[in-house]
């Protein structure tokens, strides 16, 4: 199975120089080729690569098309089996790949995969990108083995299986070349955050398996390109939440959830100005904005969304972790 390890890159010549050594050293060239996507970059990056480097192959685009238009692009130019998109501030660690190829060719009904996602500066606990495989409750939010919203545990073993999931994380994304391409890669309207959490709910919708694979893990920094505190980020996950609703939903199921988000959505805003930042208020309300004025175009992309419908749980995550106190995954379950 020929394997590309495809690392998108801006403005992120200290992340290189931090991260990469560790990823060229663990990742045999028997196992897969290394790639570097610069998506338009102003610093000395792709000197630095050129210089240090040689070996890693680089495609270098003329702009920063986002985290979704960039490896759009870039993938384009890579042929491989297997793509595992890995985010510059992620430490893999030795024979990181060994059981994820080893899964992917047992399993060919396996189109995407991540390993578990520890915290770099705190290598006990689950990192908040991903932790240990995503999942969505009824109205789209998102939560994780592992992790749900600010709670975060610590790993014990207790998902080091191999589990089915919903979405898998961004930081370190293994996909099927045939299945991203046949489903047109991610949609490039999220920009940033999000974009593979739609690109699972539609390969579901096709019929493909989305899998946290436990036996391999790698160690994320998190927040380096976008802080956690930033109002672009708020901006975008709004956002890009809603127009997965309306993108994979049933028709009826679009409406009722996005009806339910405008009162959640304004609480959320409230409690942000409660904390003081009103910049994250205002990130919520021109999120909503942003996606009544694009959602013409959003309904369009619903054509080509499939046609297998998915069951999702009844579960409010919401309600689950503010209401109930239900903080970790295995109590959820209980639900």
């Amino acid at each position: 199975m020929k394997t590309a390890v495809v690392v998108l890159n801006w403005n992120g010549q200290a992340l290189l120089q931090q991260f990469l050594p560790t990823l060229v050293s663990f990742t045999p060239e028997d196992l897969a080729d290394l790639y570097v996507i610069d998506n338009g970059s102003s610093d000395q990056s792709i000197s630095w690569l050129a210089s240090n480097f040689p070996q890693v192959k680089l495609i270098a685009l003329s702009e920063n098309n986002g985290f979704a238009g960039g490896y759009n692009q870039g993938l384009k130019h890579i042929e491989a089996d297997l793509y595992c998109l890995l985010n510059s501030d992620v430490a893999v660690t030795q024979d990181w790949l060994i059981p994820v190829l080893s899964h992917f060719k047992a399993h060919p009904d396996t189109a995407i995969a991540q390993p578990k996602i520890l915290d770099y500066l705190n290598n006990q606990l689950f990192e908040y990108a991903g932790a240990a495989g995503g999942f969505i409750d009824a109205l789209g939010f998102p939560y994780c083995r592992g992790r749900i919203f600010q709670t975060i545990e610590q790993d014990l073993g207790q998902y080091d299986d191999d589990c089915p999931v919903f979405w898998a994380t961004g930081a370190c994304f293994f996909i099927r070349s045939s299945v991203f391409h046949t489903l047109g890669g991610f949609d490039e309207s999220y920009f940033a955050h999000q974009e593979e959490v739609d690109l699972c709910w539609r390969a579901q919708k096709h019929g493909f398996r989305v899998m946290a694979l436990g036996g391999a893990h790698v160690y994320h920094l998190g927040g380096s390109t976008l802080s956690n505190m930033n109002p672009k980020k708020t901006f975008l996950n709004f956002r890009n939440s809603l127009y997965s609703l309306v993108k994979n939903h049933p028709p009826r199921r679009a409406l009722f959830s996005v009806l339910a988000r405008l009162p959640l959505d304004g609480i959320a805003g409230l409690l942000f100005l409660f904390q003081g930042k009103p910049a994250h208020t205002q990130a919520v309300f021109w999120a909503h904005m942003s996606f009544y004025k694009h959602l013409p175009s959003v309904l369009m992309k619903r054509k080509n969304s499939g046609g297998y419908t998915l069951i999702f749980s009844n579960l409010s995550i919401v309600y689950s972790y503010f209401i109930s106190r239900k903080k970790i995954f295995s109590q959820l379950r209980k639900d």
